[in-house]
């Protein structure tokens, strides 16, 4: 019985404790939500504050895919050596002479990184921002071994991987140092909206540079740059730079651009106007001249068309929410001309198809025709 009562108490007692402490339950506040990413908003969407500090930073770039064919326009691979036919003539079965050759497709797969990280500061925004593009790329070679026999003197198709660096430049202010394009390009905004706008040359892309700009606050702004080229033809081999001043002007109907650049290693000079005018809320349309001198060398780092002058034009329509039609006609002095159309559709956001086609001919600078025809591209990039 004095066991039995026992193990009856000790069950009360087990049973009674919680009971009496239920009263005064415990509440365990809920957790506060951690903000592990803090938005900056002050340089658009995009950036986000690097923890620990009031630097603002944007991670992007884009996955890119192109694929060109044919013999206009930057052309496919084009008189490529048949390695089938090499390999019958070191057998001994086929003529030297007698190698055929093949049109093929040319493609190129890259992977770019953009970084742009800014900050303010008591003499402006500091700025550090870089463009690295990794490509893999259908090539040709003009040696090839098969079954341990070296050839050379071919143009047989390979692969390559290639590494670039598009910008490294630190801004504070209106100031900038490093590498990017050169601004005889950028002040009057390259050219069209098509993805061969260069057919006929409009200047320069990578070198270094030193540069100031000054921004009004009623759409003008100035510039004047310090550039080293680049290239065994243009690379500064003395202490005196390669000059770029321009100016541009914008408002909502359009813009108005100027730019001009001197070449310190053939002493030549190149200049550049552009009218850029939005004709409704759909339609704009551009036209850019060029003039330089041509007494040293017939190409300088600035004046890279055929020629002393050449003119550009054209104007992109928006279609659809999801497509525009962009073209582009661009002719030198030295008659080579370019005629360029594509349309631009994006499939979903951040993934945009692109078909171009484009009819160029293309000449010596005294004017003698080198060859002319039909090329097409498609590009698929995947932006983020």
């Amino acid at each position: 019985m004095n066991i039995k009562s026992l193990l009856l108490g000790s069950a009360a007692m087990m049973i009674a404790v919680p009971a009496a402490y239920a009263a005064d339950a415990v509440v365990v506040a809920e957790p506060e939500p951690m903000e592990y990413v803090r938005i900056c908003d002050v340089y658009g969407a995009g950036f986000y504050y690097i923890p620990g500090t009031e630097t603002c930073l944007k991670v992007g770039g884009y996955i890119r895919y192109d694929i060109r064919a044919g013999n206009g326009g930057n052309r496919g691979l084009v008189d490529v050596t048949s390695k089938r036919d090499t390999l019958e003539v070191i057998q001994g079965d086929r003529a030297l002479a007698d190698i055929r050759t093949h049109d093929t497709y040319y493609k190129r797969a890259r992977a770019a990184m953009q970084l742009d990280a800014r900050s303010e500061t008591e003499l402006g925004t500091l700025r550090g921002y870089m463009h690295i593009n990794y490509n893999w790329d259908t090539a040709t070679a003009d040696k090839i071994k098969i079954d341990g026999v070296e050839v050379s003197g071919g143009n047989w198709t390979t692969t390559n991987t290639g590494f670039a660096i598009n910008h490294a430049f630190i801004e504070l202010g209106g100031f900038r140092i490093g590498k990017t394009d050169s601004m005889f390009s950028t002040l009057t905004g390259y050219a069209g909206g098509v993805m061969e706008d260069d057919l006929v040359p409009f200047g320069p892309y990578d070198t270094h540079q030193i540069a100031y700009t000054y921004t009004g606050d009623n759409g003008f702004s100035a510039s004047v740059a310090l550039e080293e080229g680049n290239g065994v033809l243009y690379t500064l081999d003395s202490y005196v730079p390669h000059v770029v001043a321009g100016a541009a002007y914008t408002q909502g109907w359009g813009g108005f651009s100027g730019v001009v650049g001197y070449d310190s290693v053939w002493n030549e000079w190149a200049g550049k106007v552009r009218l850029d005018v939005k004709a409704s809320d759909s339609v704009s349309l551009f036209v850019m001249g060029g003039y330089g001198t041509d007494k040293n060398i017939s190409r300088s780092f600035y004046k890279s068309w055929g020629g002393n002058w050449a003119v550009w034009g054209g104007g992109s329509v928006k279609m659809s929410k999801q497509a525009a039609l962009n073209a582009q006609v661009s002719y030198a002095e030295n008659k080579d001309l370019a005629v360029v159309a594509n349309v631009a559709y994006t499939i979903v956001p951040g993934f945009k198809i692109t078909p171009e086609v484009a009819w160029n001919s293309v000449h010596t600078d005294d004017g003698t025709k080198i060859r002319d025809g039909f090329g097409g591209m498609v590009r698929f990039q995947r932006s983020f």
